[in-house]
C-alpha cells in the first residue's frame, strides 16, 4: 500500500494553548473527514508552527483526537521575511490506496493565501465541526476507561 502525504494549514489569532489546540483540532478534523482517514492507517504526522506560536505543542491535539499510537513530531517553520504569522501546518503520512490526485489538502482561515490553488473547499460549518470534534473526543475517552 502506498504512503501518501496529506497537507493542511490554518491560522490562529492568539499564542495560547487553547487557541493552538483548537486550531489544530479543527484543521486535523477537516483533513480526517475530507479524506476519510482512519487512525490505524496513519504512519506519522509532522506539525509545525511559526515561531510566534510557542504556548503549546500542536501534536497534543492529535492525541486528543485519539492518535495515541501514531508517531508525531513538532517543529518550527522557517522564518522568512514577510511570511504568514500565527500559522500551524500539518503533514500526515497516510497509508492509502487513494491516488495522489484524489487527496484533499486543507488550507483554511488565513492560510488560504499559502495555496490559493488548493483553497477551493466548500464553506466550513465551524459549529458543526466543533460538534464532531467534541463527539469524537467523548467517544475516545469512553473507550479508554
Amino acid at each position: 500500500m502506498p504512503c501518501r502525504g496529506v497537507r493542511g494549514a490554518t491560522t490562529v489569532d492568539a499564542n495560547t494553548s487553547e487557541a493552538i489546540l483548537k486550531g489544530t483540532r479543527e484543521l486535523l478534523a477537516l483533513m480526517i473527514r475530507l479524506n476519510e482517514i482512519e487512525t490505524e492507517d496513519v504512519a506519522s504526522a509532522i506539525f509545525t508552527t511559526t515561531k510566534d506560536l510557542d504556548a503549546e505543542f500542536p501534536a497534543l491535539a492529535a492525541r486528543q483526537l485519539g492518535w495515541l499510537n501514531v508517531a508525531l513530531l513538532c517543529g518550527y517553520e522557517l522564518t522568512v521575511p514577510d511570511s504568514l504569522q500565527g500559522c500551524i501546518r500539518i503533514l500526515v503520512h497516510w497509508n492509502t490506496e487513494k491516488p495522489a490526485d484524489e487527496l484533499v489538502h486543507v488550507y483554511v482561515k488565513g492560510a488560504r493565501r499559502l495555496r490559493p490553488d488548493l483553497s477551493t473547499l466548500p464553506p466550513v460549518d465551524w459549529e458543526e465541526l466543533e460538534h464532531w470534534i467534541g463527539e469524537h473526543i467523548r467517544e475516545i475517552k469512553s473507550t479508554r476507561k
